[in-house]
């Protein structure tokens, strides 16, 4: 459900995409490469398509180029049926794409080392400019279970990206395979779908 004319045209004409396009260029040895030339790099070096996605994710952006079905152009009840699930699918996809993320990039991991800091930050305020030395072995103390929290809290969150993930995955393709049910069905056609243009670009 990903476009690639449209990321290999993204990739080339979108300063968001710069890191990656540098590696096409070294790949390539060439400084401009085409967009048919990046086509080509994406269909034969799956980790620069990886790349994509998770820049995509980080950003909010969605890797799904697929817009939802108008079940009013829909005569079947049968072609009604599959394309409000593809919808429904489409939804839920969008809504948990971020857990597709490597939880060591994700911006959950980032918030908790963040909250640590300013914790950490803290304790040395209470401590010094606050003078209350006596009390900085409960501070410490405090400090010390702050991290385990924070610990216990990243891990937690770790299997629920993983989770996540394979759910994705599984709806993922489930959803191509209800898409090519209804274009066999002639209740579709799934060019008249695809969304060429990324509207957060422009």
């Amino acid at each position: 459900m990903i476009y690639l004319e449209r990321v290999a045209k993204e990739i080339k004409e979108v300063g968001l995409y710069d890191l990656i396009l540098q590696d096409i260029q070294k790949l390539l040895k060439k400084e401009s490469p085409s967009k048919d030339e990046i086509l080509e790099v994406l269909k034969t070096h799956p980790e620069i398509l990886e790349s994509y996605k998770q820049t995509n994710v980080e950003y909010n952006l969605s890797n799904i180029h697929i817009k939802d079905i108008d079940l009013s152009n829909l005569k079947k009840d049968e072609c009604k049926k599959l394309a409000k699930k593809v919808n429904q699918n489409l939804s839920f996809l969008k809504k948990i794409e971020k857990y597709t993320l490597d939880f060591e990039q994700s911006p959950t991991l980032v918030i908790i080392f963040s909250i640590e800091f300013f914790v950490l930050f803290s304790v040395q305020y209470f401590i010094v400019l606050l003078n209350l030395k006596e009390w900085q072995w409960w501070i410490y103390a405090l400090f010390a279970l702050s991290i385990f929290l924070a610990w216990k809290y990243a891990k937690l969150e770790k299997k629920k990206y993983k989770r996540y993930s394979k759910i994705f995955q599984k709806k993922y393709s489930q959803t191509k395979k209800l898409l090519e049910k209804l274009e066999e069905k002639k209740c579709i056609k799934k060019e008249n779908l695809i969304i060429k243009v990324s509207q957060e670009h422009i």
